[in-house]
């Protein structure tokens, strides 16, 4: 079905951002000066010849 598979693409998608986000944010984590004990993020997911925008913002704990 279509459905189906659009829901395997988008899933296969949303993983990537996933891990590859991870990775970028462990590797600025491990850069941040010393004393800092947060990092703001901000993700903006947009799609091409739409005028779709979702952004989510919030904060990662540096410090646990």
């Amino acid at each position: 079905m279509a459905g189906d598979y659009f829901n395997l693409s988008m899933r296969k998608f949303l993983k990537e951002v996933g891990v590859t986000s991870q990775k970028q944010l462990e590797a600025v984590a491990k850069n941040m000066p010393g004393g800092i004990t947060e990092m703001k993020v901000k993700m903006v997911l947009s799609v091409e010849r739409t005028d779709f925008e979702h952004v989510v913002e919030g904060f990662i704990d540096l410090d646990g």
